[in-house]
């Protein structure tokens, strides 16, 4: 069996990434296991919280599914399980009758609110209880630096 020598800088990128990784995993499931979560779900808060971030509520339905971590197929299911609960509105776009507009309805906020005041709490005991005011600020520059730099880094080939 051969085996490829890592170059270095390799091998710290895949010590990064796990780092990183895990530290979401462990953390992850420490939100899940809150009792956060009795009136909606993290994945359906998941979804509220993102629309709740947009200017007025209203995301289209390609968009929301990009900032989300859900399948279409998932996505547009729960958009009709919230739509039902009477969280979410679902509307056509006037210059796109293909389309679908998704807007948090004032339930839908106030719902989101309310949960996402208890999850705040939440993180602030597990990621402000282990890193202070300055190592979160550079946490965040250093997170938002590798997300953005990513649109212009090309894919990865076996070749290259």
């Amino acid at each position: 069996m051969t085996t490829h020598a890592v170059p270095g800088s390799a091998r710290r990128a895949a010590e990064t990434w796990e780092a990183l990784f895990r530290a979401q995993v462990t953390l992850m499931r420490r939100f899940q296991a809150d009792e956060v979560w009795v009136e909606l779900s993290l994945r359906e808060y998941d979804v509220l919280f993102t629309l709740s971030r947009s200017d007025d509520g209203t995301m289209r339905l390609r968009q929301l599914n990009e900032n989300v971590l859900l399948a279409q197929s998932s996505l547009s299911r729960m958009v009709e399980r919230l739509e039902a609960r009477g969280l979410l509105c679902r509307s056509v776009p006037e210059d796109d009758a293909r389309g679908t507009l998704v807007g948090l309805t004032d339930a839908g906020r106030r719902l989101q609110r309310r949960v996402g005041a208890r999850h705040v709490r939440a993180m602030d005991q597990y990621v402000g209880g282990a890193l202070d005011a300055e190592e979160q600020a550079e946490l965040v520059r250093l997170l938002t630096k590798l997300r953005t730099a990513q649109a212009d880094i090309p894919d990865w080939t076996p070749h290259g």
